[in-house]
C-alpha cells in the first residue's frame, strides 16, 4: 500500500471519529451521573473558592495538540458555555480533556516499507535496521499532521462541604492525570487516597457468608470470588444470585469477594471492588422519575441534575464508609 492509500485511511478514520465525538458530546449531556467513582480525601482545613480554582486551573485550559505533538492534556468546560468549573452549593465540577493522535502502526509500516523498497533500488542493498528506524522515524513526522485524533473526557466532582474528591474514571490511569494536573495547578494540594477499617474484601465476604448486607444496602446478582494463593483462581457470578452454601464452600477454599454488586437505598445500584472503588453506578427508576427534564431549559436541567447527582452520591459514599468500618484516621 503506498503513501496515497494509506492517506485514504486516515482521511476515512478521521470522518469516523467526528462523527462518533458528536454522539459522544450529545450523550454526554444527555446523561450527567458518573459511571465510577474513584474516591479520594480531601484535607478538612482546605479550602478553596470558585474564583481562586478556576484561575488556578485556567492556565491548563486544553489546547489541541500540534501538528507534530501525539497528545495534550488540560481542562474543558464541563458545560457548554460555562467556565472551566461549575460551581452549585458548595460542590464542583471540572473536565479534563486528553486529546490523542492515532496514527495506526500499519500505516507507519506501510509506507516505511514502500519508502524502503525505493532506497533499496537507489543504493542497491536493503536498508540496515538502524536505517529503517530512521525511515520510520521521518515517515511518523510527514504522517503526524494527517492523523486525527481521540478526545477523552473524565469530569471530577469536588465536594467542598464533605471534603471528597470524586473522579469518574474506571482505570487508575485517568484518576492519575487528574490528581497529576491537579498538584501542578494547585499549590500544597492535599489529597490523598481514602481508607478505612475494614478491608472490602473481608466485609465482602462476610456479607455474602452472613446473608446479611449493612443496613442500607441489598445484595445484587454479580458477584467474584478470587483466591488468595498464587494461583488466582477465580469464579464469577453474572446475573444470577450465589447461594450460601456455595459461598461457604468457596470461602473454605482460600476464596475472598473482590467485587460485588449492591443497592443503596433502593436508590443507586453499583459494584463495590476489593480496592474500594464503586463502579457501574446506575441510578434506579425512584431517582430516574425526578430527572424529566419538564420545562426546565438545559443549564437549569444540568443544575437540576448536578444537585440530584452530588446529593445521592454524598450519602451513598458516607453509608458506605461506615459499613466499612469508619473511615482510617
Amino acid at each position: 500500500m503506498g503513501l496515497q492509500s494509506s492517506l485514504i485511511i486516515l482521511a476515512d478514520a478521521r470522518g469516523a471519529q467526528r462523527a462518533r465525538l458528536s454522539a459522544n458530546n450529545s450523550r454526554r449531556h444527555q446523561n450527567m451521573w458518573f459511571k465510577n467513582l474513584r474516591i479520594f480525601r480531601l484535607a478538612p482545613s482546605w479550602s478553596c473558592t470558585v474564583d481562586s480554582l478556576e484561575a488556578a486551573i485556567e492556565k491548563q485550559a486544553f489546547q489541541p495538540s500540534g501538528s507534530q505533538e501525539m497528545q495534550s492534556l488540560g481542562w474543558v468546560p464541563p458545560r457548554e458555555n460555562s467556565g472551566l468549573v461549575h460551581a452549585l452549593d458548595g460542590q464542583f465540577l471540572l473536565s479534563l480533556r486528553a486529546d490523542k493522535k492515532l496514527l495506526p502502526t500499519t500505516v507507519i509500516n506501510q509506507v516505511a516499507k514502500a519508502k524502503a523498497q525505493d532506497i533499496e533500488e537507489q543504493q542497491g542493498f536493503k536498508p540496515g535496521r538502524k536505517q529503517m528506524k530512521e525511515i520510520k522515524e521521518q515517515v511518523t513526522d510527514e504522517l503526524l499532521p494527517k492523523a486525527f485524533s481521540i478526545y477523552r473526557d473524565t469530569r471530577v466532582w469536588i465536594d467542598t462541604r464533605n471534603h471528597w474528591l470524586v473522579i469518574d474514571a474506571a482505570a487508575a490511569a485517568k484518576s492519575d492525570e487528574v490528581l497529576g494536573m491537579l498538584a501542578k495547578a494547585i499549590e500544597s494540594f492535599p489529597i490523598a487516597p481514602l481508607f478505612v477499617e475494614e478491608s472490602p474484601a473481608a466485609a465482602m465476604t462476610n456479607w455474602l457468608v452472613s446473608d446479611e448486607p449493612p443496613s442500607g444496602f441489598s445484595i445484587d446478582q454479580d458477584t467474584e470470588l478470587r483466591s488468595t494463593s498464587e494461583n488466582g483462581a477465580a469464579v464469577r457470578y453474572v446475573r444470577q444470585s450465589i447461594e450460601i452454601d456455595d459461598v461457604r464452600k468457596h470461602v473454605q477454599a482460600g476464596k475472598q469477594c473482590t467485587r460485588l454488586a449492591l443497592t443503596w437505598a433502593d436508590r443507586v445500584s453499583f459494584t463495590l471492588t476489593e480496592g474500594l472503588d464503586i463502579k457501574r453506578v446506575n441510578p434506579l427508576d425512584v431517582l430516574k422519575e425526578g430527572q424529566d427534564g419538564g420545562s426546565h431549559n438545559e443549564a437549569e436541567q444540568f443544575d437540576s441534575d448536578f444537585t440530584l447527582m452530588t446529593g445521592e452520591l454524598s450519602r451513598l459514599i458516607t453509608d458506605l464508609v461506615e459499613a466499612l468500618g469508619g473511615e482510617r484516621k
